[in-house]
C-alpha cells in the first residue's frame, strides 16, 4: 500500500481487460468511439479480431453486446457513464438484465469527475437506476488495486455487471488481494460512528477520520466496493456498533448506496442515517476539486459534516 502513489483509473482498468483477456479468447471489447479513452488502446493493438468499434451508438451497443453473449463471448463495453447507463436504459434493461446476459459494462468518468463539462456529462444516478434492473451487480471499487481485482471479479462473474470508475488519478489505499462480490471491507476501527463510503471517495473518508480523531471523534471507516448486492450483515453490524451510520457516495443523496443503506438499516436496527452526496439538483460545472469542496466531499467538508451529526 502507497497512498503517495497515484495511478489513472481508466489505464489500470484498461491493463486488468487486456491481461484477462490474454487468458481467456471469449472476452471482446466493444467501443462507441471511446476505447482510447478508456484505457483499451492496447487491446485494440494487440487484439484487433476481438476489438468493435461501433461510433457513438451505446444504444446499440448494448443490444450487440447481448447477442455476442448468446455466442459465449464475454463482452466488456466502457464509455462515459451516463451514456451507457441512462442513455441506453431501456436496453440495458432488456436486452442485457431481462435475458440475464453474461455482459460487463463499465461506466468511467462517473460522479462529477467530468466536472467541467456539466450535468449532460454527470452521472448521479447510475447506481439508483442500474440496481434497479434485477440481476444486475454493481460495482464501485475504490483504487487502483481494487479495480484490477473487480475487473478480475466482474469476468470471473456469470450474469450481467456495472462498474463505475472514475477519471483523476486515484491513490493506493489496500493491499493487493481478491476481489469478492458483496463484501464490504474495514478500514478502520472506531466506536462514535460508521462512515461508509464507496468508489475513489474512500480515500477522502480516510483522510476525513484523521481530522475527525483530532476533534475527539472517533470512525470507523467501511470501504463499500460493491454497491448492489450489498454487504447486508456488515451495514447491520455497524448500526449495533456505533449506533449512527454516515454514507459517502458520489452519486446523489437519494437512490444511490445511502438510501440502500437506510433501507436495511430501518428493517433490521433502526439508527440514525446521514447520506453524503450530491443535493438532488442538476450539479454546477467547474474544476473537479472544486465541486467536492463545494458539495462538501472534500476531506474537510465530510469531516464536518460527521461531525455535527456525532455532536447534534
Amino acid at each position: 500500500m502507497d497512498a503517495n502513489k497515484y495511478s489513472d483509473p481508466r489505464k489500470t482498468f484498461g491493463a486488468a481487460v487486456y491481461e484477462e483477456a490474454a487468458k481467456n479468447p471469449d472476452i471482446v471489447v466493444l467501443s462507441a468511439d471511446s476505447g482510447g479513452s478508456s484505457g483499451l488502446g492496447g487491446f485494440k493493438k494487440d487484439y484487433p479480431e476481438r476489438y468493435f468499434e461501433f461510433g457513438i451508438m451505446e444504444q446499440g451497443i448494448v443490444g450487440i453486446a447481448s447477442g455476442l453473449a448468446t455466442t459465449g463471448r464475454v463482452p466488456v463495453f466502457c464509455a462515459i457513464a451516463p451514456f451507457v447507463t441512462a442513455r441506453p436504459f431501456e436496453m440495458f434493461r432488456n436486452d442485457v438484465g431481462y435475458m440475464k446476459q453474461n455482459v460487463k459494462i463499465v461506466g468511467r468518468n462517473g460522479g462529477i469527475s467530468y466536472s467541467d463539462l456539466g450535468a449532460t456529462h454527470h452521472s448521479l444516478e447510475d447506481f439508483a437506476i442500474i440496481r434497479m434492473i434485477p440481476g444486475v451487480t454493481v460495482l464501485s471499487p475504490q483504487d487502483p488495486g481494487e479495480i484490477k481485482s473487480a475487473v478480475h471479479a466482474m469476468l470471473e462473474h456469470s450474469g450481467p455487471v456495472y462498474m463505475r470508475i472514475g477519471n483523476d488519478p486515484i491513490p493506493e489505499l489496500f493491499e493487493p488481494g481478491p476481489f469478492v462480490i458483496g463484501k464490504g471491507r474495514v478500514l478502520r476501527e472506531g466506536g462514535d460512528v460508521t462512515i461508509i463510503s464507496t468508489g475513489v471517495l474512500t480515500g477522502t473518508a480516510i483522510e476525513a477520520a484523521s481530522i475527525l480523531a483530532n476533534g475527539g471523534v472517533d470512525a470507523r471507516i467501511i470501504g463499500m466496493p460493491t454497491v448492489w448486492p450489498i454487504d447486508r450483515e456488515l451495514v447491520i453490524s455497524c448500526a449495533r456498533k456505533t449506533g449512527r451510520i454516515v454514507t459517502l457516495e458520489e452519486h446523489y443523496v437519494i437512490g444511490g448506496m445511502g438510501t440502500i443503506i437506510q433501507e436495511i438499516v430501518s428493517e433490521e436496527c433502526p439508527v440514525p442515517v446521514k447520506k453524503l452526496g450530491v443535493p438532488h439538483t442538476y450539479a454546477t460545472s467547474g474544476p473537479y476539486k472544486e465541486l467536492l469542496a463545494y458539495y462538501g466531499l472534500d476531506a474537510a467538508g465530510i469531516a464536518k459534516s460527521v461531525r455535527e451529526f456525532v455532536k447534534g
